[in-house]
């Protein structure tokens, strides 16, 4: 996203040009900043680590565009679902290329996830008696909680330690790939989600010590190899203006030099060293553009836009930030303002106060900012207020990637019996 003037251009196409041609609300993400994202990582874990490999989070932004982005620039695809594994293969990935990352699956997750031949990365030790009902993998990963997780978007998406419903207990890392490698299994992952939106590079260096403190025992008492050690995501980008960006050299150099102590410390043969970020691809490449519909001016002054929780849910969900810009007036005087969608919800005013411009009116862009990771796949129907549509602009072109929804959308797949229509 640029300024042109008073007028905000995301790539070299203005938002105007945008809206009038898409409507809104609308889903924009730039290809090149999202290439140069996964350079960026690319390069900084390369440079220390030469073994190093990424995949991408498909959970963060499911449209295959955006996944064959990154599939071309050498990303494999994390999925969490077997429909997700499916989105990977439809856009050309498969094998080793694809890990299965489901948690608390069902007997049909693990038979197609079986079926499927990717890399299977169990959440917990009670899954692999009911996994060897139905066959064996070909490479087996456990996702290990190491004790501890850190979040910087709030306390409902800290992925590790004791309130994380995700990962094995450390106590249980041991019993489990023992029990895999008496089933017969005879390549071995392992995993951990690091944390999440994380700007503390030191931080990890420290938690990959943790993971590698667990496994290296694992490997060193049981004898198995370690092909890969998936560090996870957590790759954090500022929200909020002035928030310090991570220094991603410095996490590199650091994560790096902790893996191979650690590799060394335990007689490790140095496995390949995995993340998966996400967020830090897609995060700042995505926004959203709405319009305001109606000022109301009651206990205070709010601002009724086309973006709601429907649309953006992370606000109303847990309280995230999100910055936002009004086209053609950021150099105005500005004064505190509300900001909400069209729900029949409280939690629909997602911005209480915010000081934006004061000549807000009816008609007026705004640009929600950093959208681009966790925004349209959380989005739902609700109020009859469907989806928006998601466009992807390379410079000068913009191509539409996924069409709005309409009402033919809203009841698809769904019956209505014979005996109700009388």
């Amino acid at each position: 996203m640029k300024f042109i003037g008073d007028q905000i251009a995301i790539g070299e196409i203005p938002v105007t040009q945008l809206a009038e041609q898409y409507g809104t609300p609308l889903y924009v993400y730039d290809e090149q900043k999202i290439r140069k994202n996964f350079r960026k990582v690319s390069n900084a874990f390369s440079k220390y680590y030469p073994d190093f490999k990424m995949f991408f989070a498909v959970k963060a932004c499911n449209n295959p565009a955006i996944v064959n982005i990154l599939r071309q620039e050498g990303a494999g695809a994390d999925c969490a679902s077997v429909n997700e594994i499916l989105l990977a293969k439809y856009v050309g990935l498969g094998g080793e290329n694809v890990m299965f990352s489901g948690n608390f699956l069902s007997d049909d997750d693990i038979k197609q996830g079986l079926e499927s031949g990717v890399i299977f990365n169990l959440d917990d030790i009670s899954i692999l008696p009911r996994l060897l009902k139905f066959g064996k993998p070909e490479m087996l990963s456990f996702r290990v909680n190491p004790g501890y997780g850190k979040s910087n978007v709030g306390e409902y998406v800290t992925n590790a330690g004791p309130n994380a419903k995700f990962g094995i207990h450390p106590d249980k890392v041991l019993d489990a790939y023992r029990m895999a490698k008496e089933a017969g299994v005879k390549r071995f992952g392992a995993h951990m989600m690091t944390g999440s939106c994380i700007t503390d590079a030191e931080y990890f260096p420290f938690v990959t010590g943790l993971l590698m403190d667990i496994i290296g025992k694992t490997s060193k008492e049981l004898g198995i190899d370690f092909e890969f050690v998936d560090l996870g995501g957590g790759l954090g980008i500022p929200y909020k203006p002035g928030e310090p960006a991570l220094d991603l050299d410095k996490a590199a150099s650091l994560t790096a030099e902790m893996f191979r102590k650690k590799s060394e410390e335990y007689g490790m043969k140095p496995p390949q060293l995995k993340m998966e970020p996400a967020r830090y691809f897609v995060g700042n490449a995505g926004w959203i553009i709405g319009r305001v519909h109606s000022i109301k001016e009651s206990y205070k002054k709010i601002a009724g836009t086309d973006v709601g929780m429907n649309t953006l849910a992370r606000p109303a969900m847990y309280g995230s930030y999100h910055h936002i810009y009004v086209n053609g007036k950021e150099n105005e005087p500005r004064k505190s303002i509300g900001l909400c969608g069209q729900l029949c919800e409280n939690t629909d005013f997602w911005v209480k106060e915010r000081d934006l411009p004061a000549s807000l009116a009816e008609g007026d862009l705004i640009v929600v900012e950093n959208a681009g990771a966790y925004g349209f796949g959380m989005s739902y129907q609700y109020n009859g207020r469907l989806r928006p549509a998601e466009v992807l602009v390379n410079g000068t072109q913009a191509e539409l990637i996924r069409a709005r929804e309409n009402f033919d959308d809203m009841i698809r797949h769904t019956f209505v019996p014979s005996h109700l229509k009388s």
